[in-house]
């Protein structure tokens, strides 16, 4: 029963739990920071541990023969997605100044369009779509934190890259690829639980989202979250189809506005001290948009799946 009623909903293996985690941190907060497993499993503390097996899982089906498309599908979704963030944030920083227009930030805007979840752009290209899409999680990762939003607002010249994070992110598919290409038996064994690990990282991520945020983001908020799934998913799709010759789901899937997006201001003051005003504003913007943009996207990549197709669907 269960399961038919998460198979009904767009992305319900990742998007129930992350709902279901939110309201537990918003209305119980506590209640997963008891200590030992349950906080080690539940809470937002478990979120990097989950996803770094799931893309471990994931490495081991990657074939050498796939990485073409990979590196190809992921550049496209990785530079088109900062490259809507960067030009709407510098026009509007332009023409409006630093607090933006109707107090949506140019700060906002550029942090919550560039940055994506990645964890909900797996869980929505594992269902909708093949190898290739899911394993270009790995480029993509390269765009949650703040150092695109640095380099789009011309301060990246103050910041040093965080080459080891990058690679962080990255080691746990390659390891998986290794052992994957080495031996095909490890491939079948590690690959299934890539799914099964879905709805741990949806609840995880989710006992880090306070939906009160969404009501302090106010309409700034909301709206930065439908320019993010909307004028940025359209902007990536039009590349997605000329370039990859995709159907779009893939553009969508990554029209999102990542978790850690929200630790973006405060990395962004940091370095370039002018935005301090604009700091606690954009802070509770990003995290209305991650919550919006945490529903709509599952939704409308669904739409635009079964509308225009998609590997996963095709074959059944």
């Amino acid at each position: 029963m269960i399961m038919k009623f998460l198979q009904k909903v767009p992305a319900g293996l990742m998007l129930v739990p992350l709902l279901i985690g939110a309201v537990i941190h918003t209305l119980f907060p506590q209640a997963l920071e008891i200590g030992g497993l349950t906080t080690a499993a539940f809470s937002n503390a478990g979120a990097a541990t989950c996803m770094g097996l799931q893309l471990f899982c994931l490495g081991t089906t990657l074939q050498l023969k796939d990485m073409p498309a990979v590196l190809k599908r992921g550049g496209t979704l990785l530079l088109s997605k900062f490259l809507i963030g960067a030009i709407l944030g510098i026009v509007v920083g332009k023409v409006f100044g630093q607090a933006g227009f109707w107090g949506l930030t140019a700060l906002s805007i550029v942090a919550g369009v560039t940055n994506s979840n990645g964890s909900l752009y797996l869980s929505l290209v594992k269902t909708y779509g093949d190898e290739a899409d899911a394993a270009t999680v790995a480029l993509l990762a390269l765009n949650d934190g703040p150092f695109f939003t640095l380099l789009a607002l011309g301060a990246s010249g103050m910041a040093s890259i965080p080459m080891m994070s990058l690679v962080a992110v990255i080691v746990p598919m390659i390891l998986g690829m290794i052992i994957g290409n080495v031996d095909k038996s490890m491939m079948k064994f590690f690959a299934p639980m890539a799914d099964i690990l879905i709805p741990f990282v949806g609840l995880t991520l989710g006992a880090g989202i306070n939906l009160k945020d969404v009501v302090k983001g106010g309409p700034q908020g909301i709206l930065l979250g439908l320019i993010t799934v909307f004028v940025g998913g359209f902007f990536t799709l039009f590349f997605d189809r000329l370039i990859c010759k995709q159907p779009g789901y893939a553009a969508f899937a990554v029209a999102s506005t990542a978790g850690n997006s929200v630790a973006v201001p405060a990395a962004v003051v940091l370095i370039d001290k002018t935005w301090a005003p604009y700091q606690a504003v954009a802070t509770t913007q990003l995290a209305a948009s991650v919550v919006v943009t945490a529903i709509l996207v599952p939704i409308v990549t669904s739409i635009w799946a079964k509308k225009y197709g998609c590997p996963q669907l095709s074959s059944k």
